[in-house]
């Protein structure tokens, strides 16, 4: 198995093996032109997201700048809006529903680091999906945390840390983030 499979499977894996170094450059070079575009007359900003997302639903609206690390790993449906300093740390699939909007400087945080000190001394890496429904709000400043699932139609106040899932039709904040009421 390689390393790029095992970290998009949520396995440790070497964040410094040749390919994944390779990958993020790429992502790199690729936000650095998004990032530099002043507006979209002729579709530049959608014909880079396409190069660079897993895919891309129809009216997708991203503010630059933006910031992710690979960028095949993440799916966004129609209408989605992510707001200015978005961070995407995308080592496993991160997927955002139809018409969800996101606020600025919203971290997406798939990528985490192993508990046991002699992992991390070797530099292993791993990470766990983050899933975002339809018609979802999330508020300034929140941090969505690694294998976390955010349900249809919920509201996430600004500035929540979401480590745990949260159902669809909610109102949820805090830190850490939990369900303040049914929507």
């Amino acid at each position: 198995m390689s390393e790029r499979e095992r970290m998009v499977a949520g396995e440790l894996y070497d964040a410094g093996d040749d390919e994944l170094m390779r990958s993020r450059a790429r992502a790199r070079a690729l936000t650095a032109r998004y990032n530099s575009t002043t507006q979209d007359e002729r579709g530049e900003r959608r014909e880079l997201l396409a190069e660079l997302l897993g895919s891309v639903g129809r009216d997708v609206w991203i503010e630059p700048p933006f910031f992710c690390d690979y960028g095949w790993n993440i799916e966004l449906g129609d209408g989605v809006f992510l707001n200015f300093n978005c961070v995407v740390l995308d080592v496993t699939p991160v997927r955002v529903g139809d018409r969800t909007l996101v606020g600025p400087a919203v971290q997406f945080c798939a990528a985490t680091h192993p508990l046991d000190a002699r992992e991390r001394d070797r530099m292993l890496e791993l990470g766990a999906p983050i899933t975002v429904g339809s018609s979802v709000w999330i508020g300034a400043a929140a941090v969505l945390g690694a294998g976390i699932t955010i349900g249809d139609d919920s509201v996430i106040g600004a500035g929540s840390i979401v480590v745990r899932d949260i159902p669809a039709g909610v109102l949820a904040a805090g830190n850490p983030c939990r369900v303040i009421r049914e929507l």
